[in-house]
């Protein structure tokens, strides 16, 4: 009886150790979908947005990152195949709380934690809280100020693109910004040229809109409040001198979503400032520059290490 208790447990453990798609209860009871693939240090994936999901990346980027680190795709509450909480609480410290009730559920003492595009308002957040869960942070062509990015960047180059020689209204301080953006969306997709603002070739924004189709009954909750919740909306830039854990801020030079210049006033003690030629997806259209990015910061703090 002990032989056969000791093979039935045995091959449970063989079988949670295969299974790498989890739905995570969080505390308020919002089932999150995560993906644990690769080897090495844990990783976790915050994707941006908001409302674009993991899957992308892993379906991209997913063989230089597995090779590299325990990468774990989660979907944000209200975002592609995790459910919405019943509450409507999208803010920045409940997504702090779901990072570690998901690190804890894994068993993972710390990980390293990797943001893009409109998630580096939260994990800007989260290092600021959990500095001891966390071994380095890389930030990929993230915004930590989202106003700056849409009115200094987005904005003026959605004009130009456009072609619009009278920019008065969209130069008015006076009208809001979702104003702004209510105009310039249809025109940006009516005129096709909404891919340039992120990608340096428009097939790549058609490979990125079909995984979309891939996933049935995708969640598009959290991406209907994202951009307008005043959690998301204050300047992180200001918290950054006090984040000690080592940082790679990466970020492109034709970058219109979040603004080449973005990086300005990003003041981490201990950070690895990365220009890369390439526009807001690097993971799909400077895959080189990224791997070299990822390598000498890693080596650099010593931070994928047992």
């Amino acid at each position: 009886m002990k032989k056969l208790l000791f093979l039935v447990s045995a091959v449970m453990a063989i079988t949670l150790c295969n299974a790498n798609e989890y739905k995570v209860t969080t505390s308020d009871q919002v089932e999150l979908y995560v993906n644990v693939k690769g080897k090495g240090t844990p990783c976790l994936y915050v994707h941006g947005g908001p409302g674009s999901g993991s899957y992308w990346m892993e379906r991209f980027a997913g063989n230089i990152l597995e090779e590299r680190f325990t990468m774990v795709y989660l979907d944000l509450r209200g975002v592609g195949r995790s459910t919405s909480p019943t509450d409507g609480n999208y803010g920045i410290d409940r997504m702090i709380l779901d990072f570690e009730e998901v690190r804890k559920f894994l068993g993972f003492k710390d990980w390293i934690i990797m943001g893009h595009s409109f998630s580096g308002t939260m994990t800007t957040a989260y290092a600021m809280e959990h500095q001891n869960s966390i071994r380095g942070l890389m930030m990929f062509n993230c915004s930590l100020n989202l106003k700056e990015s849409i009115t200094e960047s987005w904005i003026p180059k959605a004009v130009e693109f456009l072609g619009i020689s009278d920019s008065h209204f969209y130069q008015d301080t006076t009208v809001t910004v979702q104003d702004k953006l209510n105009r310039l969306f249809p025109l940006l997709n009516e005129k096709g040229v909404m891919w340039k603002l992120a990608y340096a070739h428009q097939e790549n924004e058609t490979k990125m809109n079909a995984t979309y189709q891939e996933i049935p009954n995708w969640n598009h909750d959290f991406s209907a409040v994202g951009m307008v919740h005043n959690d998301y909306l204050i300047n992180f830039k200001m918290f950054t001198p006090a984040i000690n854990i080592p940082v790679l801020f990466f970020y492109g030079e034709n970058d219109w979503t979040i603004g080449p210049e973005h990086y300005k006033g990003v003041l981490f003690p201990n950070m690895v400032l990365w220009k890369s030629s390439s526009g807001h997806i690097p993971f799909m259209e400077n895959k080189d520059d990224l791997e070299t990015a990822m390598d000498v910061f890693l080596n650099k703090y010593e931070i994928n290490h047992p």
